[in-house]
């Protein structure tokens, strides 16, 4: 495993700072030694029957927004619900500049380091003290994140085919077909081919999110929410500042932390940079992002939660009073929850496919064992997935624990310490650098909020539903809207 960075003087005489990497026998590497690390491993990947470093980085784009336009979107009006209108947005837009930032943190350190296949890679690098050990762990967490998403789409998929057929069979009968549905779309190795299904993908999101929004316009009033169906909490109406009564702290945070989990998705962009034909073009990819969530993400929130007001429910389709709105909008939203699906097992499955076949002739071949071994992979990651969102009595609570003990490192803490490794012995040296240093401290708190009293509320949640009745594993029991 590689060694710590370490910062010199470039040849030119500028008193810029120039990243060197220092590999394993403790020789300084140049940038132009990294790009040619990169022009070679290109190379070396054309040489295979399949090629993987094969996205532009307008399909980058698209894999990115085939990520993040989901059915979570539709969740924001609540959380604008609980705030209000100024900390909602502040809070939204906030959110999306640092992501953001600490996603180019996240590109300039696999920049410096071209090996780099997935965030687990990346981990090694980070702490070279324990490199095995901060793999290792970086592995859990990968799967278990992907997989429980993974199980969340399944269980959102019956949810879907339960709202459309008025609950026509069992609710795990709809499970397994979505879980059937998820596996032939996974069989793709390359995220190449993956890319072209996220741009259908998001474009059902959208359909979905617009006529969602259409019909909280037109609808009379809303149907349903959290504190009773109207009007039994009054009539529709919004807030400036905080609502009164004032949320509270555990209902405030939850609401700050699914505005949070929206924007981490760090987690899979070090696999989408290492099947890039030119990572150098990332940051396109990712300004086309950003732009596309900040627009979106603050639209859809006060377009809904104008509309929806306090009756707003995670998400709004919930809170529509026509079951034919409910139907027709929620229609849309099955290709994206298989999709995205599909996009989380390519990068959980090539992880175990890796450790399985190493750098063998199978992984870049169409070899009976190669296809094989993936196929193997692939349904092994979806049935897991089947039945931990059949075993689980409330799979968003326990999502909401994995992603705050989870998206705390790979959404803060990790850039935090790797802007710490790329700038060290020069965190003070100009107004510039002082105002990113104290910013990355900032970051690194925020991960280690999300980290405690993040932790805490998700935990809080799933201590007050287990208070009441939960639902059986393996149920007919309809979880339609």
């Amino acid at each position: 495993m590689p060694a710590p960075l370490d910062r010199t003087e470039n040849t030119t005489g500028s008193s810029e700072a120039v990243p060197h990497y220092k590999d394993k026998e403790g020789k300084l590497e140049s940038q132009d030694a990294v790009v040619d690390r990169f022009a070679a491993l290109k190379e070396e990947d054309g040489n295979h029957e399949i090629n993987f470093r094969t996205l532009s980085w307008q399909k980058t784009a698209l894999l990115l927004f085939g990520e993040y336009v989901c059915l979570a979107i539709l969740a924001l009006a609540w959380s604008w619900s609980v705030v209000g209108w100024i900390c909602g947005f502040f809070i939204t837009f906030g959110l999306g500049i640092i992501t953001w930032y600490t996603s180019y943190v996240l590109w300039q350190w696999c920049m410096i380091h071209p090996e780099v296949h997935d965030i687990c890679d990346l981990a090694a690098h980070l702490f070279p003290f324990i490199p095995r050990t901060a793999y290792e762990i970086t592995a859990i967490m990968l799967l278990l994140n992907n997989i429980f998403l993974i199980g969340f789409h399944v269980f959102t998929g019956a949810k879907i085919l339960n709202t459309l057929s008025d609950s026509a069979t069992c609710t795990v009968t709809f499970q397994a077909v979505t879980a059937v549905i998820g596996i032939l779309v996974s069989i793709p190795r390359t995220l190449n081919h993956v890319s072209l299904m996220s741009m259908g993908s998001a474009v059902c999101m959208a359909i979905a999110i617009i006529l969602s929004l259409i019909y909280a316009g037109i609808e009379d009033a809303p149907g349903y929410g959290y504190g009773g169906s109207y009007p039994k909490q009054g009539p529709v109406q919004t807030s400036i500042g905080l609502p009164s009564p004032a949320p509270g702290f555990i209902n405030g945070l939850n609401a700050v932390l699914n505005i949070t989990f929206l924007w981490i998705g760090q987690i899979l962009y070090p696999s989408f940079i290492a099947e890039m034909k030119n990572p150098a073009d990332f940051p396109k990819a990712l300004a086309a992002l950003t732009i596309m969530e900040l627009a979106v993400f603050c639209i859809v929130a006060a377009v809904g939660y104008h509309f929806i007001g306090q009756y707003s429910t995670a998400p709004i389709i919930g809170s529509l009073s026509e079951p034919w709105a409910r139907k027709s909008a929620f229609a849309f939203v099955l290709v994206p929850t298989v999709v995205i699906g599909a996009i989380y097992s390519n990068v959980a499955s090539k992880f175990i496919y890796r450790r399985i076949l190493g750098n063998s002739r199978h992984t870049h071949s169409h070899t009976l064992i190669g296809w094989g071994t993936w196929i193997g992979c692939v349904v092994f990651i979806w049935v897991v997935a089947f039945v931990l969102g059949n075993i689980i009595p409330s799979m968003g609570d326990f999502l909401g624990i994995m992603s705050s003990a989870f998206d705390s490192f790979f959404g803060f803490i990790f850039w935090a310490v790797a802007y710490w490794h790329m700038n060290r012995g020069s965190l003070w040296s100009s107004p510039l650098k002082i105002a990113l240093s104290i910013a990355n401290i900032l970051i690194f708190g925020l991960g280690l909020f999300m980290l405690g009293p993040g932790l805490y509320t998700s935990i809080d949640a799933i201590i007050t539903d287990y208070s009441s009745s939960v639902r059986e594993p393996f149920t007919c029991l309809s979880n339609a809207l």
